[in-house]
């Protein structure tokens, strides 16, 4: 690959040196704010930006983010072809090009390309976490999860300007190029969803059917389970749990210091005590919400809801609100009965009807559950144990080869988009 015949400093450190007959400009020469306002009575569709994925229709994006408002009195229009951002989460990647006219959210900014401007030019720079860092630094609020830049501060920042051809030449290139790798990428995001899928039949075989295959069994009485071993029993979650929704914290008691608080967000395959939110707020009443180890936390509404994990190596946390603790005697058990498609599907019926996905203490407490005798559970937790490790450990491989393949995105749009390489 071929490069410049002369560099200069850009003088922007994260972007280092760039071919010398780039220019240097403000984004505010090269896009100006979008200021329409939404019209009553007008029909386009409603636009929703996800990070990492970039602008799609609202009716397409699935149960992930936050539902629309009602209320479209604050929205804005974004045309075709413009640069849309999330003013809070554009510093995680949270942007992308619209593919139609339609309304986007007050949290959104849309800016029109000016003349000689390739929009996915300008994309593919800003989705450099490079770039990304930089817009950081323009960004103000009280704490790091409340970031936000304005669209003049956005427009403020410099960037390289080349000329319009090799744009155009830069943006062929890293199409393809990076089609490539989000092809492997798919390929390996495939491989991981067929081996969740692997874990899901595993563990939902032996805590319903057990581990003897030559067991006699009986109709549960319950469709969506079908038969169980003939001498477990069915019964209810609530029997063998004690369950604990979490504390209101104010919204503005969120600082850098304080009482470490597990949201919804934090729950996954195990709690990061070390990089949670803190709480500055302080209750008489705040003991009862502590988590002790090997708590089942759960996440009790939104696009999450449902999941769940077992809090290991505690240290001095409460929960928030919209989260929830199970805790009992034998976790392990229990917490491999809620990690099965019946506990999903049960609280995809319980939520039936609800504008946004959620379960109540008394949905999950009223989960109907087969229950080994005791040293039947041990047994299926060791071996749960044992066969979700290795599975897990061949995940964890594919995510581990995604990343790289995401670094090597990062690095080849780098190269170009800075003029370290040439393309045309």
């Amino acid at each position: 690959m071929n490069t410049y015949s002369a560099y200069k400093d850009s003088g922007e450190q994260w972007l280092g040196q760039i071919p010398a007959h780039w220019e240097m400009k403000r984004l505010a020469a090269c896009f100006a704010k979008r200021s329409e306002n939404w019209k009553r009575g007008e029909t386009l569709e409603l636009l929703s930006l996800l990070k990492d994925v970039g602008v799609v229709p609202y009716s397409e994006k699935g149960n992930i983010g936050n539902t629309a408002k009602t209320d479209f009195s604050q929205y804005k229009v974004a045309r075709k072809g413009d640069l849309v951002i999330n003013s809070m989460n554009v510093i995680i990647g949270s942007l992308g090009i619209t593919p139609m006219d339609g309304y986007i959210s007050p949290a959104y900014y849309a800016f029109a390309p000016r003349e000689g401007v390739n929009t996915r030019y300008y994309n593919y720079i800003l989705s450099l976490r490079r770039a990304q860092q930089n817009i950081r630094r323009f960004s103000k609020g009280i704490m790091e999860i409340r970031l936000k830049i304005s669209a003049n501060d956005f427009l403020s920042i410099q960037y390289p300007v080349p000329p319009k051809d090799e744009q155009e030449a830069m943006v062929a290139y890293l199409d393809e190029q990076t089609a490539q790798i989000d092809s492997a990428i798919a390929r390996e995001q495939k491989m991981i969803d067929l081996l969740e899928e692997r874990k899901q039949i595993i563990i939902q075989q032996a805590v319903t059917k057990g581990l003897n295959p030559n067991a006699p069994m009986k109709d549960s009485g319950i469709e969506w389970i079908g038969e169980m071993p003939e001498h477990w029993d069915l019964t209810r979650l609530k029997r063998f749990v004690k369950f604990i929704s979490g504390f209101a914290f104010n919204s503005n008691s969120f600082s850098d210091s304080g009482v470490r608080v597990i949201r919804i967000g934090d729950i996954s395959k195990s709690i990061d005590f070390e990089n949670c939110a803190r709480s500055n707020q302080r209750s008489a009443k705040l003991e009862q919400f502590r988590i002790r180890e090997n708590d089942i936390l759960i996440a009790m509404s939104g696009a999450t809801t449902g999941k769940c994990c077992i809090a290991e190596n505690v240290v001095e946390a409460y929960i928030n609100q919209r989260v929830g603790i199970i805790r009992c005697a034998k976790p392990r058990f229990i917490y491999y009965a809620l990690k099965t498609k019946l506990f999903s599907e049960y609280v995809n019926i319980t939520n039936a009807g609800s504008a946004q996905p959620n379960i109540s203490s008394s949905g999950i407490c009223n989960y109907p559950l087969v229950m080994p005798t005791d040293e039947e559970q041990n047994q299926i937790v060791i071996y749960l144990d044992k066969h979700i490790a290795n599975v897990d450990r061949a995940i964890e491989a594919r995510e581990k080869m995604i990343a790289l393949l995401q670094e090597r995105k990062q690095i080849i749009i780098n190269e170009v988009v800075t003029g370290k390489i040439k393309v045309s």
